[in-house]
């Protein structure tokens, strides 16, 4: 592994880690043509107009659509010096002068030369245009390297001039020493840097580019201080992150507060646990059944993408206010100090809306979050909360800021369920102490005030499917499909099913059935299995178990049922005159070889005894229709019998069983 490069090679050819955008690949090298093209790239990303922190070149890489051909065509280890000659000497021709690192590298065996280009403290610079062709500033824009002049930006790159991000810039205030070693390294460790190899603090550090030399001795980096000291507060007041729940509304009173400190990305981790492990709670009080599946309070991809989009872009400089993660009963704010840098603004920040290429308020910050895989690139965050909110079925994310731009806020709704949890805790409360009445009464008037909730939705229906109240189910179900987003729809398909029923309108069952999508989860999958093999339907829920999947290799209960369905499919086969007599004997064989496959697990599962012996059961009569020795088959009825020794029907069949019949 390369000791010189941060970024883990592999990450830079896969670009994970790093935007395709900050990546330039070219197949080879020419000294007329491509040598001039890279000179000027290296111009533009030390220009760093964005504040994304520069980029990287690769020679010996081609490239197709902005992503690398690989494996590397590479490049004669011949040349691998005199390029680099060309480079140190012609990169002297940039004004001011300005030297990149270059890291000759070998994957998969072929010698390549990655061109690591940071942001420059010296902007804006100057390159040739050509061998003999005049200075201009280069920068880049998208995944070009254009003219700044000619595309309008020169302004904005003369604006930056000298003009270093602060937490690029150097901390004069504190000493290397208030760096750890143990958290550099382990940083290093988790994204696979070779920069790990390196033996010397300081050549290590200055590498990483957390340190740097000031009057004949090294200091710290701000980065270097946010990301590897034990205490970044010591140095930039407010750089912290706290977490307020209340158990009202903001006037209301603060149940719990926490408060997470120490290097940033740690704050980001420590946090999102604590948020994700609130949010596990609030679903496993409500119980494990079908009434909590498939869906979260708050979508993981969306607090992930909101806290850490309010530690990158946060201010450090003068700025005493924590990022403040404010918890109520129907949302989550989390609000970060100051506001948007100047070019944002709200219509920017609507769904489907793009977030203009403005210059990122902290480059190094962004570069290290992308590589410990906490943050994604440019522009994607915004869109992927949006998608994560929607994709779960909750209400779509607010994004504010104040006209002095004193603060930057993000409210993501609590799904709607989340809000009806405490309605069925009431409901179970009254149940419970007697007062039926009171507990329907409380369903539906909670069920008034949000007409498009799955859980409320499929409880007063499945209340309703209970009493044999149909018409006022059917009315529920009618209202809530008109209204509920399309993701939770399934779930209360099957208890509207499930409500026909039990008040014996099968055939309406079995026509709501056909109304499910092709496609379920797993846990929606499984329950049509359940009611498609009740309703006598065993080729819909063969489909629809096998669409479960995974999710139910460890329930004895869904196994036994799964395997019960193979065995009467396999006997409807070979009941059937039609087709050959071939087909129907391979089918038949095929689908009752999986259901022992299935029984033999189940017989091996925690189940209840009864469970157990209609397993065993089961099994027998499938190992006596494949034609396995009698001893087995009888093993496995007296199994059955010493389960429940009362099931005559065990003994029954066990008695028919003789030394030469197999009957089916």
């Amino acid at each position: 592994m390369s000791s010189i490069l941060t970024i883990n090679i592999d990450d830079l050819l896969y670009l994970r880690g790093v935007e395709s955008a900050r990546v330039e690949f070219k197949a080879s090298w020419d000294e007329e043509t491509t040598a001039y093209q890279i000179l000027k790239t290296i111009c533009a990303f030390a220009n760093d107009l964005q504040n994304l922190n520069g980029g990287y070149i690769v020679i010996g890489v081609a490239e197709e659509n902005g992503s690398a051909i690989l494996p590397p065509k590479g490049i004669p280890s011949e040349q691998l010096d005199d390029i680099q000659k060309w480079i140190r000497g012609n990169c002297n021709r940039i004004d001011p002068e300005y030297q990149p690192v270059i890291s000759p590298e070998r994957p998969d065996g072929k010698d390549i030369l990655v061109i690591w280009v940071p942001g420059s403290d010296v902007r804006p610079h100057k390159a040739p245009d050509g061998k003999k062709g005049e200075k201009k500033y280069w920068v880049r824009i998208g995944s070009e390297t254009v003219d700044a002049a000619k595309n309008g930006v020169l302004d904005q790159l003369l604006h930056m001039t000298a003009r270093v991000p602060f937490d690029s810039r150097r901390a004069l205030h504190a000493k290397v020493e208030d760096l750890r070693e143990s958290k550099v390294r382990e940083f290093l460790r988790d994204i696979r840097s070779g920069l790990l190899d390196e033996p010397d603090t300081k050549e290590l550090y200055r590498k990483l580019r957390i340190a740097a030399p000031v009057n004949g001795y090294d200091v710290p980096i701000n980065v270097g201080l946010l990301f590897f000291s034990e205490d970044p507060e010591q140095w930039f007041p407010g750089a912290r992150i706290e977490v307020v729940q209340f158990a009202g509304d903001a006037s209301g009173d603060v149940q719990e507060e926490r408060i997470f400190k120490g290097p940033i990305h740690e704050q980001i981790r420590d946090c999102l646990n604590y948020l994700k492990n609130l949010s596990t709670t609030h679903l496993g009080k409500v119980g494990t059944d079908i009434r909590v599946r498939g869906w979260v309070s708050y979508p993981i991809p969306a607090l992930d993408e909101a806290i850490v989009n309010a530690v990158y872009h946060r201010g450090y400089e003068g700025i005493n206010e924590p990022i403040k993660v404010y918890l109520y009963p129907d949302r989550m704010e989390i609000i970060s100090y100051p506001g948007p840098v100047p070019g944002i603004q709200l219509e920017h920040l609507r769904p489907g809306a793009s977030v203009p290429p403005v210059p990122a308020r902290n480059r190094r910050i962004g570069e290290f979050l992308k590589e410990l895989r906490l943050a994604e690139g440019r522009g994607t965050g915004l869109p992927k909360i949006f998608r994560a909110m929607r994709e779960n079925g909750s209400p779509e994310p607010v994004f504010d800021f104040d006209e002095g731009r004193t603060f930057f806020r993000a409210t993501l709704p609590a799904h709607p369920e989340y809000v009806a949890i405490s309605t069925l805790r009431d409901v179970a409360h009254l149940r419970a102490v007697g007062d039926i009445q009171g507990a329907k009464q409380r369903l539906e008037d909670s069920w008034k005030a949000n007409p498009s909730s799955a859980l409320l939705a499929g409880e007063l229906i499945r209340l309703y499917g209970k009493s044999q109240e149909l018409p006022k189910a059917e009315q529920v179900f009618k209202e809530f499909r008109n209204k509920a987003p399309e993701a939770f729809l399934s779930h209360v398909i099957n208890v509207m099913v499930n409500a026909y029923f039990e008040c014996g309108e099968e055939e309406k069952a079995r026509e709501l059935l056909k109304d499910l999508p092709a496609i379920l989860s797993a846990s929606d999958a499984f329950d049509t299995a359940i009611l498609a093999r009740r309703l006598g339907n065993q080729e819909i829920a063969h489909k629809y178990f096998e669409q479960a999947g995974d999710s139910i290799l460890n329930d004895p209960r869904a196994l036994h049922e799964f395997a019960q369905t193979k065995i009467d499919l396999a006997r409807k086969i070979w009941r059937n005159r039609h087709g050959s007599w071939g087909y129907r004997r391979q089918a038949n064989k095929r689908l009752l070889t999986e259901a022992k496959q299935l029984l033999e697990r189940v017989v091996q599962m925690d189940a209840s005894p009864t469970r157990h012996a209609w397993a065993w059961r089961d099994l027998a009569r499938v190992l006596n229709w494949l034609r396995a020795s009698k001893r087995e088959v009888v093993l496995a009825y007296n199994q059955a019998i010493s389960l429940l020794p009362n099931e005559k029907r065990f003994r029954d069949e066990l008695g028919r069983i003789s030394d030469t019949t197999h009957g089916r």
